[in-house]
């Protein structure tokens, strides 16, 4: 994740200081361990890099394989010390300012209520409110789960510390240090390299590390504070609706990963329900500790009597004999445990592939609510209200959210896939002139319209396929097998990678209906469609594709069994990628636009879900400000993003950061939902700044594409960083280029791209042809509309901070040591083309800013990012020379030292940690 100055109120000089006792602690252990030369070995090389740089090479290539990687390893411990040092005083921070100013839904409810919204507009908003962050498990986590669980144990005994010293005014820092020491040992003595590439199964496991701990902390309290939020506005929603749920494509996501087959989602279903299973018996647990109501004080309600007699007659043993004598005057604890036996039930339905058995286990997560509902209302109805909006409200809000499955998982395949099998499939009929991989777009899409307007099953029953396409086919019985055993919402959406046109969405919904999830005729539909827009040619043309789609009646009928929502899916990484950071931005942003319009047309509700990665340059940066610039009306109370790779341990580590996160991104969908209904510009205002803005991305696309398109680029982009070693990282299970693709940059995914650019810091994906772009809106006169924008337009100005951003982590003076030392004299020339826009678009932000130099108005970020340099400079070094010697050696076909291998791999570990995030 691009870091950011998310406080001002950061304590720098505490910060500092607790940076610099860590620091001294990993000293002290590279003496232990290592003896005391290693640490002279690090502060000779740094100071090198801060006072004699044209030294540092002829140092670095005195050293021996083994205290590089010993050097290596001391660089990027620090970091991740710093970085978890730096995520607890965030943490902090966040606490002294909701305790003295409120929270993100408490400033919320300020700004509705100044605006004197009514209460039926906010009550209606609250139905229809659902945010859905969605795990993937996108390869940019470079830190072992081992090494995070040792940070937050840190973070943990710093937290502690501070605690103690507010309440007794001092602590036992001798034992903390202690501690410290004992973890820092351990973190020396862990292997920060994966030995083995994970597989879909242990992506699961990571994401359900996270998902869990939310379960039991963060997503409850933002639950609570948003029903407060919701009730003070009159607009209390009911029991038992999702306004946050979680969603995952751990085990779904198929595009490009041959490792995700039907059987690894059945495995990593299975897995999210034993642990989600495991999370609700421990909030059934907390009842039963705490819902010790007598039935000789206060009787309980006669439907819970009966709930609870039907439930003893059904599960009989299940519910052990002692449980029902000591609860016997206790119906609330007693129908508590019933449900922990009817959960016990379920796991081992569940692992035993049994069928489902009314009231003896839970189908889906429904009937779990309903039992606890019986509990609420009987609470309710005999003067139990505050605990039955206490903490049996606490316990509904979250199950509603996780249920029994904790995600919803999407499945999404690439679009070539589907036709592929329908091609088998067609052409096995025989009933077309030719084959159907011969067919135009169009002509393919008005055969699968008239396909999906018929009865009959294109795919009879064990139809002949061919390996591949039958484990395409196959998902789709997958999904149709997972909700008959997990219930409907365990599966919700299909997403089409690389849609281009309406038969793109058409392919996948025909091999549906033969799998049973699609009934055009009885109007059923398990699943909805989702196209995923990648490219700023298919995000140019979403309006087209969405009209074509919902005029045509059998699709239009699956939207309406969908409860006419379409989900349409924006994807920020490759649009960036295949024409810069201006035109992706600007297109996803005027594609949200024509979706709305075309949505409204047909009567349906849009649901955006927005593919954002990590960097800037893959569409990161502050969420808060992300959602709320998007266009007016888009956002109507359900929005889905994608979470990813370091993403999820920035946020997520600590549970202060992951209230925060999840609260920020709650309370700017509920402001944009009833607040940005209506454009807050005057149209013709806003037809002004969109001209500006079809002009800026024009040339900046232009700029950037004279980039990729230049003759060695693929060549100059393979020797100045160390991509080649991304996959050596084991850091995900999905391959890094697209099947059947060249050595070129063009099959090369998103991550990778962007990593290459961020590891030799030159990060040309977050700021390349802005310069350009802007230069020529001013030059065309649209100077003074430029800086209108940028004062007065939430886009613009979001658009420019988060540029701003990565200019400043952009360092061309190491690029340099990459170009000069690496890439072949004839390719350098790439470099000064790389400098001069970067020149240009540091002029044209400053231009715009005010500033004097980068981050003028964010002087502790700034300040931040200087000290972190200084520890990045001899890690960068490092890693320049010894990508030199892995080359001389052969490189990945070579017989190279497996040492220096690994102290290569280090130094990306250690400059992803630096800079906060891998790609």
């Amino acid at each position: 994740m691009d870091y950011y100055d998310s406080s001002s109120g950061t304590d720098d000089k505490q910060l500092r200081r607790d940076i610099r006792r860590l620091g001294n602690l990993l000293g002290q252990a590279l003496v232990r361990q290592e003896g005391p030369q290693l640490l002279e070995l690090v502060e000779e090389v740094r100071g090198l890099v801060r006072h004699r740089p044209e030294n540092v090479a002829s140092r670095l290539a005195k050293l021996d394989v083994t205290e590089e990687v010993d050097l290596a390893r001391a660089f990027a411990t620090y970091f991740h010390l710093a970085n978890i040092t730096e995520q607890v005083h965030r943490a902090r921070d966040m606490r002294r300012s909701r305790a003295e100013n409120g929270g993100w839904l408490s400033q919320a409810r300020a700004e509705i209520t100044l605006e004197d919204v009514p209460a039926d507009q906010i009550a209606a908003a609250a139905e229809r409110l659902e945010v859905r962050p969605v795990f993937t498990a996108h390869p940019t986590e470079a830190a072992r789960r081992s090494i995070l669980i040792k940070l937050r144990n840190i973070a943990d005994l710093l937290d502690a510390e501070a605690a103690e010293r507010a309440v007794l005014g001092s602590a036992d820092v001798d034992a903390v240090n202690s501690r410290l020491a004992e973890i820092i040992d351990l973190l020396w003595q862990t292997d920060e390299l994966r030995v083995e590439k994970p597989e879909p199964t242990d992506e699961a496991r990571n994401a359900i590390y996270y998902l869990t701990d939310l379960y039991r902390d963060a997503a409850a309290r933002v639950l609570t504070d948003l029903n407060a939020t919701l009730t003070d506005l009159g607009g209390s929603p009911r029991p038992g609706t999702a306004p946050l749920r979680f969603g995952t494509w751990i085990g779904g996501d198929r595009d490009g990963n041959p490792f995700v087959t039907p059987e690894v989602t059945k495995q990593v279903l299975l897995m999210q329900h034993e642990h989600g299973i495991a999370a609700a018996e421990g909030a059934v647990a907390s009842l039963i500790n705490e819902l010790s109501v007598s039935q000789s004080v206060r009787p309980a309600s006669q439907e819970l009597l009966d709930s609870v007699s039907a439930d003893l007659d059904r599960l009989g043993t299940a519910i052990p004999a002692r449980y029902k004598r000591i609860h016997a005057e206790e119906p609330y604890r007693l129908k508590a445990r019933a449900i922990e036996a009817k959960l016990a039930n379920t796991r081992t339905r569940h692992a035993e592939g049994l069928p489902h058995r009314a009231g003896f286990d839970y189908a889906d997560g429904r009937e779990l609510l309903a039992d606890l509902q019986v509990m609420r209302d009987s609470l309710a109805r005999q003067r139990g209200q505050l605990p039955a909006k206490g903490v049996l409200d606490r316990v509904i809000r979250t199950v509603a959210a996780f249920g029994l499955q904790l995600a919803t998982m999407d499945v999404r395949e690439h679009s070539e896939a589907h036709h592929a099998v329908l091609a088998e499939l067609y052409d096995a009929t025989g009933e077309l002139d030719r084959p159907y991989a011969e067919l135009t777009p169009e002509e393919r899409s008005d055969l699968l319209a008239r396909e999906l307007s018929g009865q009959r099953p294109l795919a009879p029953a064990n139809v002949e396929l061919t390996d591949l396409n039958r484990k395409t086919f196959d998902v789709f019985h997958a999904v149709r097998d997972a909700q008959e055993q997990f219930g409907k919402a365990i599966v919700e959406s299909y997403i089409i990678s690389m849609t281009h046109d309406a038969g793109d969405v058409l392919a996948p919904v025909i091999l549906a209906r033969d799998a049973g999830l699609i009934d055009v005729a009885r109007g059923r539909a398990d699943v909805g469609f989702v196209p995923l827009l990648e490219e700023v040619e298919e995000l140019a043309g979403a309006d087209v594709l969405l009209d074509r789609l919902l005029s045509l009646p059998a699709y239009r009928a699956i939207v309406a069994a969908r409860g006419n929502v379409q989900e349409v899916m924006l994807g920020y990484s490759d649009s960036n990628k295949d024409a810069g950071i201006t035109a992706s931005q600007w297109n996803i942003q005027a594609a949200q636009r024509q979706l709305r319009d075309i949505a409204h047309k047909h009567g349906v509700r849009l649901r955006l879900f927005h593919g954002r990665g990590g960097t800037i340059g893959r569409g990161g940066g502050p969420t808060h400000e992300a959602i709320l610039a998007q266009p007016s009306g888009t956002l109507d109370g359900a929005i889905k993003i994608t979470e990813q790779g370091e993403v999820l341990s920035d946020k997520y580590t600590l549970p202060a950061l992951a209230r925060e996160n999840l609260e920020l991104t709650v309370a700017a969908s509920l402001k944009a939902t009833l607040l940005h209904t209506e454009p807050r510009h005057q149209p013709e205002v806003l037809a002004r700044w969109f001209d500006v803005m079809d002009q800026t991305s024009e040339a900046s696309k232009g700029a950037y594409r004279a980039l990729t398109g230049r003759d060695g680029l693929a060549e100059y982009f393979w020797a100045v960083s160390p991509t080649e070693l991304l996959g050596a990282l084991n850091i995900g299970s999905r391959p890094s280029k697209r099947p059947n693709t060249d050595a070129g940059l063009s099959g090369l995914r998103a991550i990778p791209w962007v990593f290459g650019w961020t590891q030799s810091r030159q990060i040309v994906p977050g700021w390349y042809g802005v310069g350009s772009g802007l230069a020529a809106a001013r030059e065309a006169g649209l100077g003074g509309d430029i800086a209108e924008m940028y004062e007065k337009w939430h886009f613009f100005r979001n658009f420019v901070s988060n540029v701003e951003m990565t200019l400043a982590k952009t360092d061309l003076s190491i690029a340099g040591q990459y170009v000069s030392t690496l890439v072949p004299e004839h390719l350098r020339p790439i470099f000064d083309a790389i400098k001069d826009e970067h020149a240009a678009t540091v002029r044209e932000v400053l231009a715009l800013t005010g500033g004097e130099r980068l981050l003028a108005s964010s002087p502790q970020l700034a300040r931040t990012l200087e000290v972190r340099d200084r520890y990045l400079a001899p890690l960068h070094h490092l890693q320049v020379s010894l990508l030199k010697r892995y080359r001389s050696e052969g490189g990945a076909d070579g017989d190279v030292d497996p040492q220096l291998k690994r102290a290569l791999l280090i130094t990306v570990n250690g400059i992803a940690a630096g800079l906060r995030n891998t790609g």
